[in-house]
């Protein structure tokens, strides 16, 4: 399954959501991530924590969605959000994919600089009971509208 996470800054939520995707689901999912709005670069701390969690970070970057929307991209079985709810930020919306699914997380980016690590470990932990319940699914048998459900009750 090719999977898509899309935050507007594509340098903290997403990167994290990205990584843990690829990098445990054993060859299940293919994921990558972008923003509406990219910062330009991966936020450092998520770099830094994601080494610290044994997930390999060279190649991430920050990058536009509209790198996705080329006719030579890959094509995105499923697109998840990953934005805070409570946050007062922008969510892009990404049209035609099979399946939709918003998973908000607040921005640890956002935090204070001293504040960060534990930020970043809050939504690090979020973003992976959200994989986890994902990949602990045999999503590859579900029919669409069932996946639908999955993603959506893991958003919730």
């Amino acid at each position: 399954m090719n999977i898509l996470v899309l935050c507007t800054g594509n340098s903290a939520r997403s990167i994290l959501l990205e990584s843990i995707l690829t990098h445990r689901s054993d060859g299940r999912i293919a994921a990558w991530s972008a923003g509406s709005k990219p910062a330009g670069k991966v936020h450092p701390q998520s770099l830094r924590l994601l080494a610290e969690r044994g997930f390999p970070t060279d190649g991430l970057s920050s990058q536009s969605w509209d790198d996705y929307a080329k006719p030579d991209a890959p094509h995105m079985d499923a697109v998840i959000t990953v934005c805070g709810s409570a946050a007062a930020e922008e969510c892009p919306y990404w049209p035609g994919a099979p399946l939709r699914a918003h998973w908000g997380v607040d921005d640890p980016a956002a935090a204070a600089p001293a504040d960060q690590p534990a930020a970043f470990a809050k939504a690090y932990a979020l973003l992976s009971a959200k994989a986890e319940a994902l990949l602990a699914l045999p999503f590859e048998e579900m029919t669409q509208e069932d996946r639908q459900a999955i993603f959506n009750r893991i958003g919730a």
